[in-house]
């Protein structure tokens, strides 16, 4: 086999390794166990996702920044769009990048996008009663005004706690210098809502969500993620997360029934991709509700096992496919070693 030939072979089979690694995880969910591809032509960005609580199977999302005011429910079985909501009352949107749903029975979007970096001043979040019924429709939004402790910063990250509905936002920062940002116990139409560093974060994140029973935080970025114990409002890293790997990893939530983490993506007919939640987190809330919950979770009912050795089902691992795969590329380099020798 010609050098050239063999040097091209050990990258695919590289590759190909590499995706085994970074996509190969105990018990992810089979095709058909969640996934969905988003079928609306106007989906562009999908940058957010978040799963409703009064529409079984039903899913919030939104494009990114240029899109207006607007948010789309889309049916998880079928990925196409039921609903278009408009919201009105909230001037214009800069930089859409998150939804959340709370225990209030509202839809919180996160207009907290900020490319610049700490270009703006302020951001803003909106909230809206979710809807009884599913259809296009228009409604008055309640606008909320955003500053962060130590100054403007960029996020792309919102998750409202299933129990307490206090907000919390995730900056983007590379390098081990992101943040868990807390904002008041109760957020102000009137006022200046100040958000405050609760914890650091290692991970350029994109999107965040609590579990349903509120004792786990998912935070994902483009190739990494985080499992946050939550520890009554005092998050702690409990595990390392391995998204599936996308064009452009934009949005994570836990399906309604907490067994799924669904993985979202920019791009036009983008596909959601479900893997099963590490540990199966528990719908029930533990002992202690509300952000005293503590660490200790109950799987769902049917949720998968966890493997031996640790990791949760959704850590990342190479599997023995995977490692035949790098062991041929060895054999190949030593064999090309040989015939260079003689």
């Amino acid at each position: 086999m010609p050098r050239r030939s063999l040097v091209t072979l050990a990258g695919a089979v590289l590759l190909a390794a590499a995706g085994s690694a970074v996509s190969a995880a105990p018990s992810a969910a089979a095709e058909g166990d969640g996934s969905f591809t988003l079928t609306d032509p106007r989906i562009t960005e999908s940058s957010g996702l978040a799963a409703s609580r009064r529409h079984p199977g039903i899913y919030w999302t939104h494009n990114d920044s240029e899109d207006g005011s607007r948010v789309f429910a889309v049916d998880g079985r079928t990925g196409r769009t039921v609903a278009t909501v408009t919201l009105s009352g909230a001037g214009q949107a800069r930089d859409i990048e998150a939804v959340s749903v709370g225990p209030d029975g509202r839809v919180y979007v996160g207009d907290i996008g900020d490319n610049f970096d700490g270009g703006w001043g302020h951001v803003w979040i909106y909230a809206f009663p979710e809807p009884k019924r599913l259809r296009d429709a228009t409604v008055r939004a309640t606008q909320y005004v955003v500053k962060y402790e130590g100054g403007a910063r960029d996020a792309e990250s919102l998750a409202v706690h299933p129990k307490t509905g206090r907000v919390y936002i995730v900056d983007k920062r590379k390098g081990g210098d992101g943040h868990v940002l807390a904002g008041p116990e109760r957020l102000s139409a009137t006022g200046v809502n100040l958000f405050r560093p609760v914890a650091g974060i290692d991970v350029w994140a994109t999107d965040a969500a609590f579990s349903p029973d509120g004792s786990e935080l998912a935070v994902r970025g483009y190739l990494d993620g985080v499992l946050l114990d939550w520890n009554g409002g005092r998050p702690e890293e409990r595990e390392r997360l391995s998204p599936p790997f996308q064009k452009q990893g934009e949005s994570l939530t836990y399906s309604a029934d907490g067994r799924l983490l669904l993985f979202g993506s920019e791009g036009e007919g983008s596909r959601v991709v479900a893997k099963p939640a590490p540990g199966g987190a528990a719908v029930e809330p533990p002992e202690r509700s509300g952000d005293t919950s503590s660490s200790g979770r109950t799987p769902a009912a049917g949720a998968p096992a966890e493997t031996a050795g640790g990791g949760g089902g959704n850590g990342g691992s190479v599997t023995l496919g995977g490692v035949a795969l790098i062991a041929l590329v060895v054999g190949l380099w030593v064999a090309a070693r040989h015939r260079r020798a003689d």
